[in-house]
């Protein structure tokens, strides 16, 4: 299969695009070596080839989820600028005043 010049005129205005006359044959030769390419990728054999779902196996990289101490609660709210016993407070920022 080939790509004609009037091909390309035509994906040309689908997307809206406009191009010069020159553009237009390097977009033809362009495209036709693209296909020659995947006209050479369709002779492999691949008839014992299973198909991928991804192109890179991965495995779950997650780590273990072990409690480890943390910071102290009064440790942590010590440098607020507000705070009551147990939390930081903040300016309401939905809703309203």
């Amino acid at each position: 299969m080939s790509v004609t010049r009037k091909d390309v005129e035509h994906i040309a205005e689908l997307a809206r695009l406009k191009f010069s006359g020159e553009e237009l044959e390097n977009f033809t030769e362009q495209l036709n070596e693209i296909l020659s390419y995947i006209e050479k990728l369709n002779e492999l054999d691949t008839e014992n080839v299973n198909p991928l779902s991804h192109p890179v196996e991965g495995e779950n990289v997650f780590r273990e989820d072990v409690a480890k101490p943390s910071v102290k609660r009064e440790e942590a709210l010590k440098n607020a600028p507000d705070s009551d016993d147990e939390f930081f407070k903040v300016p309401k920022v939905i809703g309203g005043e």
